[in-house]
């Protein structure tokens, strides 16, 4: 039996039904476990309460950006400067993106004491709980990604872009009704014309996504790091109690922050690289001359990833142990499992679609590859049962200014591994998919091997999304007066979840870096259909070319900068309230009085939506600035200076943040001298200085450096109709 591409590109509909059905299902697994004790409840609650009264407020303020934008854009589309259907998927692109975050912070905020009473059974019955919360985050993103997708182009190739199409097939039928090959021929000839308009019109989808993604990536980690860090610097360090104490003014806000950044802010971030890593390759399929077929790879590739997503869920399980190699064992197990699935069946699938070049499923296996081995690395540099982070927890013995030093150059030197293992992947993807003969089939290449590396995206992100509850039921168990045993297993947990957080980052950032290649590639096809006659010079002399360069890598240090200043100027009002609340509450540190949780959450709150404006806007507003100015060479030459240092900045800001983390658990574990002790004094205030590194600046840049491209992409009309420089210079 022979399917047609569009026929292929219609499994994502099954896709996306299975993912949501299975996140269903998991959801309803979660919420069948015990909530455990009142008090249990009752903290649960308040966490719950806050990450709600969060996501509202964050949602009032996103929302008045989405309107003035679809306003921007509905006029641009009136003047003809876009598509007409780019103002509406603007809207459900960002809708979506947050719609998968929202219900990931849902679940995760309802199974975070039902891990901890999971936990005072064991280990591995705690693992569950948790991991199953990660995988209804995980396969929501994945779901809800594959139905924006599947909804758009149905509406495109069967409702909007059918007039010409279906005239001229048509015509072929009543011509040629009694000679089919000629009748396909015809069929064929069509095709080109409509997949074009098409991915030029899902191409700028994307935009939506990212700026939610931005929004709730930034908002996120500014409210959880401000907690964070104010909870750390006085309670842990000034007071000296122990973390999660319910002494602690700001143990709840630290609490929320963990859902409302490192779930929602996560799954919005996620679902953007999921979707941007499609559409720019459907773009690309176009350039490279495979139409439908090539199209039908990437998206039939989704559907196929998560359903072996769905089986490696089933392999992730432990034994009572609370060994961080048997942990990470357990869940690489699922993740390999579903990696090995996805290249024995992407074959056939290549085969079929792409019989004359083959050469695309060695890209797939280099993306795959790239990807396992970036998580690898990620892994090595950051989790304690490796040297790296063993060697920077004994710089603590020497106080806070080493081990501060020590984590940066742990982190500068952690990018050299990711840098080879993304350029290799370039090279391979380039050349097996005919680069060397057909440059345009060499970047399809390379865009379908950063779909490779997302194409597991369901059971990877699940991972990731279980640590935020691993670490809120330690809270909930501490908190709670729960036994002993229970803190060291969820403390195992948590820390398993610094490590697939790092991962996950990793993977966000290494598949980052391969789809803004293939989106400044499509931003240069999209000038074409513009400006057929325009002149491209990307020399590295050509002037506008060379600041763009400038400019472009000098914004993820500039954004880096206002995001950290951001979590600073929110901290430093949670230290002082969390002061003031230990000096006035008579009663408060003896542990007679209760603290005042909300003031702390309404705090936060507050400090996010304000500080998380201002780096949204300008990662929209630089593309169009520099277009306008340096026109289309200049935005060329900011987009590949943006991409170059945004990337390895990520991985630099990310893995010391995530080593200082481990660092500090490898010392309350008991080694060099425990809780308490001056090593672990200085490692709070190491960990302290990465919160903001690993949950703030660093995975909000890969969306920076994607968002830009799609914004770039958006207004690709506006700034070949007005750019300056090519005004001065025509």
């Amino acid at each position: 039996m022979k399917f047609t591409p569009e026929q292929l590109i219609a499994l994502s509909w099954f896709g996306s039904i299975f993912a949501l059905i299975f996140a269903l299902f998991q959801a309803k697994k979660v919420l069948g476990f015990d909530e455990g004790n009142d008090l249990m409840k009752k903290i649960s609650g308040a966490v719950r309460s806050g990450a709600n009264a969060y996501l509202k407020r964050q949602y009032k303020i996103v929302g008045i950006f989405f309107v003035a934008m679809f306003i921007i854009l509905g006029v641009m589309a009136f003047a003809d400067l876009l598509t007409p259907f780019v103002p509406f998927a603007f809207i459900t692109g960002g809708f979506f993106s947050g719609l998968s975050g929202f219900i990931g912070m849902k679940i995760a905020t309802s199974a975070n004491a039902r891990t901890a009473q999971a936990s005072s059974k064991s280990l591995n019955t705690g693992l569950r709980v948790a991991f199953s919360s990660g995988t209804v985050m995980g396969f929501t993103v994945v779901g809800l990604g594959l139905l924006d997708l599947s909804i758009w182009f149905t509406l495109l190739k069967y409702v909007f872009y059918t007039t010409d199409a279906s005239a001229v097939v048509k015509m072929a039928a009543d011509l040629f009704a009694n000679n089919p090959d000629l009748y396909k021929e015809a069929a064929d000839a069509v095709a080109p014309a409509q997949i074009q308009l098409i991915s030029s019109a899902m191409l700028t989808f994307g935009m939506g996504a990212s700026s939610m993604a931005l929004f709730a990536r930034v908002g996120g980690g500014i409210f959880t790091k401000a907690a964070d860090v104010g909870a750390d610097l006085v309670g842990k360090v000034e007071a000296g109690i122990p973390e999660d104490d319910p002494r602690n003014p700001a143990t709840i806000a630290d609490n929320v922050g963990d859902n409302v950044g490192d779930v929602a802010g996560m799954g919005a971030d996620l679902y953007e690289s999921y979707v941007g890593s499609i559409v720019a390759t459907i773009a690309l399929a176009v350039s490279a001359g495979f139409n439908f077929a090539g199209a039908a790879v990437p998206m039939a590739m989704a559907a196929i990833g998560t359903i072996a997503s769905i089986i490696g869920t089933f392999f992730v399980r432990t034994k009572e142990n609370t060994n961080q190699k048997v942990l990470l064992s357990a869940l690489r197990k699922g993740t390999y499992i579903s990696s090995a699935i996805v290249l024995i069946v992407a074959y056939p699938l290549v085969r079929y679609c792409l019989p004359d070049n083959q050469g695309v499923y060695f890209a797939i296996i280099s993306g795959l590859v790239a990807g396992c081995l970036i998580g690898f690395f990620t892994e090595y540099y950051t989790s304690d049962t490796y040297k790296p982070t063993q060697n920077l927890a004994n710089t603590s013995i020497t106080g806070p200014a080493t081990i501060i030093i020590g984590g940066l150059s742990l982190g500068m030197l952690s990018t050299l591994v990711p840098v080879i293992i993304v350029g290799v992947s370039v090279l391979v993807s380039f050349y097996v998919s005919g680069g060397s003969d057909n440059f345009s089939q060499g970047l399809y290449g390379v865009g379908i091997s950063a779909v490779g590396m997302l194409s597991t995206l369901g059971i990877t992100l699940a991972t990731d999304a279980y640590g935020p509850v691993a670490d809120n039921a330690g809270g909930i168990a501490e908190m709670a007066g729960l036994p002993k045993e229970v803190r060291e297993r969820t403390d195992a947990l948590d820390s398993l979840g610094n490590t697939t957080a790092a991962t996950g980052k990793g993977f966000a950032i290494g598949s980052a870096a391969l789809t803004a290649l293939a989106l400044i590639v499509a931003y240069i096809d999209e000038v074409k259909i513009k400006a057929p006659d325009f002149n491209f010079d990307f020399s590295i002399t050509n002037p506008p070319v060379l600041i763009g360069l400038f400019i472009g890598a000098m914004l993820p240090f500039f954004f880096s900068s206002m995001t950290m200043q951001a979590v600073g100027r929110a901290a430093q009002s949670i230290v002082v309230e969390v002061r003031r609340q230990f000096r006035e509450i008579k009663g408060l540190m003896e542990g007679t009085a209760d603290a005042d949780y909300a003031q702390c959450v309404t705090l936060c709150t507050k400090g996010a939506q304000k500080e998380m404006i201002a780096p949204a806007l300008t990662a929209i507003a630089a593309p169009i600035i520099v277009g306008l100015l340096l026109g289309v060479n200049g935005v060329v030459g900011m987009l590949a200076g943006a991409t170059a240092s945004g990337f390895v900045l990520a991985i630099m800001m990310a893995n010391s943040g995530g080593a200082w983390d481990n660092a500090k658990k490898y010392i309350e574990s008991g080694k060099l001298g425990g809780k308490g002790s001056d090593p672990h004094k200085a490692a709070v205030v190491g960990d302290t200085v990465g919160d903001p590194f690993k949950d703030t600046s660093g995975p909000a840049i890969n969306i920076l450096i994607k968002l830009m491209s799609m914004v770039s992409i958006v207004f690709a009309g506006l700034v070949v109709a007005f750019s300056l420089i090519e005004k001065i210079g025509g």
